[in-house]
């Protein structure tokens, strides 16, 4: 059994600056659901180690010797063999230490098309990957742990991976190389915290939510969220996602104009264009700040994000 604690910069996308990886001290804040973790999972016999993974690299060689053991592998180096697979608990302050195994585990299972079995699940690119096990160092906090309604106590973790009692959830890949397991929400802010609007070609499947002509002040991809995760003033753009419909959610935030105040002051009005669908292809016009599963970084050209039904799993 392996707990994985990311260092700054772990598993950041390309380009990024090092700043979206896990900002843990194992010396800190982290002990405390760490090492209550590592003694449940001992009081049920398990075997257990802690590891600091600081790059792509590192989280490569624990996923090797983990969950990858003894499997083989259809991208990057072959896993070690022999033993039986290892299991994996993820420690994360936010949706960026998951996705960022997630996507290395994607990368080093993925095969390539031209190599892809016949024997894959229907509407799937990649097999199932193995579950992982997530420790929230502040299990109060509203992130994917919540959403999915995975356990936040370390104990409670702990008897899932030991009852290796697991739940598939949909995993949303992108062209770009990397995952999203939450959402992705599209669009900056001025220095008032006032949406910036922006244009861009959004489809969904064969629906058209924006032509490029419309001015745009956000645009939320989302696989599993909730009320107060994708809003704009107040205005949820996604109302009910279900990260196990087979399915993500689209939504756009148009900017339009309801007539005229007196003074001539011009009145605004928010339109929202929803979809759902099995893919989405987002176009921005020029550059558009966006954050996704908590990695923040600019969209600079075309986008896509499409599903992969019950792909990954955690211990639940």
């Amino acid at each position: 059994m392996t707990l994985l604690s990311l260092g700054q910069g772990a598993g950041c996308d390309d380009g990024c600056d090092g700043g979206c990886g896990g900002q843990a001290d194992p010396t800190g804040g982290v002990r405390v659901p760490v090492l209550a973790c590592r003694d449940a999972l001992r009081a049920g016999g398990a075997e257990v180690r802690i590891v600091e993974a600081n790059s792509d690299r590192e989280i490569d060689e624990v996923l090797d010797a983990t969950v990858l053991r003894g499997a083989p592998v259809t991208a990057g180096a072959p896993a070690p063999g022999g033993d039986a697979p290892g299991r994996l608990v993820v420690v994360g302050n936010g949706d960026g230490e998951p996705r960022a195994v997630v996507r290395r585990l994607l990368r080093r299972v993925a095969p390539p098309p031209s190599r892809r079995p016949a024997d894959l699940p229907p509407g799937r690119t990649v097999p199932d990957l193995p579950p992982i096990g997530l420790l929230p160092l502040d299990p109060t906090t509203d992130g994917l742990i919540r959403r999915l309604g995975l356990p936040g106590d370390p104990a409670e973790i702990a008897a899932a991976v030991l009852a290796d009692r697991a739940t598939r959830f949909d995993l949303l890949r992108t062209d770009s190389g990397s995952v999203t397991l939450h959402g992705s929400l599209l669009g900056g802010a001025d220095e008032n915290g006032r949406p910036v609007p922006w244009r861009g070609v959004v489809n969904v499947d064969d629906a058209v939510l924006s032509d490029g002509s419309d001015p745009l002040l956000a645009c939320a991809v989302v696989n599993a969220a909730g009320p107060g995760y994708a809003e704009l003033d107040g205005l949820p753009l996604v109302t009910d996602p279900d990260p196990a419909d087979g399915e993500l959610d689209v939504a756009v935030a148009v900017l339009g104009y309801a007539g005229r105040r007196w003074l001539g002051n011009r009145r605004t009005r928010i339109e929202v264009r929803r979809a759902r669908g099995r893919a989405v292809a987002v176009t921005p016009s020029a550059d558009v700040p966006y954050t996704d599963d908590g990695v923040t970084g600019s969209l600079t050209r075309k986008r896509t994000w499409w599903m992969e039904p019950s792909a990954w799993a955690a211990y639940r």
